[in-house]
């Protein structure tokens, strides 16, 4: 292993640089998301850093070139890295809390988190073909190694992490066996035993379990609501109790986005947009079978078999994890007969489905983390496909009617008007200004209205919030025109 340390130390350092950028978005999605603007913002600042830690470790590769550098600057990169998980409780949740602007926030976060520890693994490369160069002569090729390694190493890195690592044992514990790696690595570079070293690498053990003792201590302290903090290979998942003047809620977060709550004394499910989606009974009096795109808590899902004991209900949820936890903390039934679940795409399960439906319900879009894919032309005439005749979409938008947070109602209004027979647009909450973002509710009708006149008094509160003079002067969405989502 000796003969080779340099060349496992430039693999393992760019494994762990990939593995620090899918680290740092789970890390930042609870306070910022995960949309297209979070992503590049820790790229952007992941590559900065990189660019300046290349450079400074060539700076250093001329001066003077060995092992023991290696050693000091893994050793920090091990300290910093412990630092992780208090500088999320502490200055994340602070600056995502007092800096409004998305960009801003997600790259000062970015910056403090995750700069230092990309621009130290990036001082490795330049360093080792220095080191390397003066072992063999040959600049030109061991340059090219060490490159070739540091790249195998992020693709490994990114897989790994990726596909095994966030799914499996979660942020905290990757954040664990990062700085116990680096600290490994820095063994690595010792040729002989010094007491100095070893007192460094003492040091720095001691000073990492203390910080991320700490860090497990001070979020808790920080966020006592929270009784789950888990990962999946989607999202970064909090279930909380959440305190309120009118009850008590268990609710589901990914990202920054409230997913689903419950009410923990009615086990009544407590977002009042998912009871328009109760109006299908209403507009369709004939309809018995329903889809519903996003899962997540499976909170209408449960209303749904509760309230309609003749009706089956379909979900779609690409995330696994999602049903666990739906079973495990809000008292989902999976063995129930009316209620089967897809774990697949939604857009996919939209392309490729030959089941037929009375009603598509759709609850996938959740403020700024919208995915675009099902929200184009192409999506809704394959969803109008899956639809029995008179069959209806309703689907939970979170816009403004009007001001500049309106684009995405009224892009989708335009696309269902393109699609659908008959459209409609309702209002959730009354109380909400027009240029407010807000849940609105759009509902697209194959063919004709099949109006059940026997429940009119049940959901006339419901039809009054109708927007009736709704309208749009936006183009139609499509998957080669989508100024929506990420």
């Amino acid at each position: 292993m000796k003969r080779y340390r340099l060349e496992i130390i430039v693999f393992l350092s760019g494994a762990i640089e990939m593995g620090i950028e899918l680290l740092a978005a789970r890390i930042l999605s609870p306070y910022v998301g995960s949309s297209n603007v979070v992503w590049t913002s820790i790229i952007g600042v992941i590559l900065a850093s990189m660019s300046i830690g290349y450079y400074l470790g060539g700076k250093i590769a001329d001066k003077t070139a060995n092992f023991n550098i290696l050693l000091k600057i893994l050793l920090i990169t091990a300290l910093i890295t412990s630092f992780i998980p208090i500088f999320e409780t502490l200055i994340v949740k602070s600056v995502a809390g007092n800096i409004e602007n998305l960009i801003i926030s997600a790259v000062i976060c970015a910056i403090i988190v995750f700069s230092i520890p990309s621009l130290m693994l990036a001082m490795i490369s330049p360093i080792a073909v220095k080191i390397k160069s003066e072992e063999i002569k040959e600049i030109g090729l061991s340059s090219g190694k060490i490159s070739s390694l540091s790249t195998i190493g992020s693709i490994v890195g990114t897989f790994v992490m990726g596909f095994i690592l966030i799914p499996h044992i979660g942020v905290s514990n990757i954040n664990i066996g990062i700085v116990i790696l680096l600290i490994l690595m820095a063994i690595l570079t010792i040729e002989k035993v010094d007491k100095g070293q070893i007192y460094a690498i003492i040091f720095v053990v001691s000073i990492s379990m203390i910080f991320i003792i700490l860090g497990k201590y001070v979020f808790k302290i920080a966020n006592p609501d929270i009784v789950l903090d888990t990962d999946s290979e989607y999202s970064r998942i909090w279930v909380k109790n959440v305190q309120t003047q009118r009850a008590t809620y268990k609710t589901l977060q990914v990202d920054t986005g409230l997913e689903s709550y419950l009410d923990t004394n009615t086990n009544e499910m407590g977002a009042e947009y998912l009871k328009y989606y109760d109006l299908f009974e209403y507009l369709n009096k004939d309809a018995n079978s329903s889809l519903l795109i996003g899962g997540a808590a499976y909170t209408y899902p449960m209303h749904y078999l509760k309230k309609y004991e003749d009706k089956t209900i379909d979900v779609v949820e690409i995330d696994n994890k999602m049903t666990e936890i739906a079973k495990e903390y809000f008292g989902l039934d999976t063995n129930n007969s009316r209620l089967k679940i897809y774990n697949q795409d939604g857009r996919s399960f939209f392309n490729y489905s030959k089941n037929k439906y009375d009603v598509i319900l759709i609850d996938a879009f959740k403020g700024l983390n919208v995915p675009f894919e099902l929200t184009t032309y192409e999506a809704m005439e394959n969803a109008k496909k899956l639809l029995n005749n008179n069959g209806i979409v309703i689907t939970n938008i979170i816009s403004s009617i009007d001001g500049n947070d309106s684009d995405f109602i009224k892009y989708e209004y335009t696309t269902y008007k393109k699609v659908f027979d008959n459209v409609k647009v309702f209002k959730v909450t009354k109380s909400k200004k027009s240029e407010e973002k807000q849940n609105l509710i759009l509902i697209g009708i194959k063919g004709k209205l099949q109006e059940n006149k026997n429940k009119l008094n049940e959901y006339k509160k419901m039809l009054d919030t109708e927007l009736i003079d709704f309208t749009s002067d936006k183009n139609i969405v499509t998957d080669d025109f989508a100024p929506v989502g990420n």
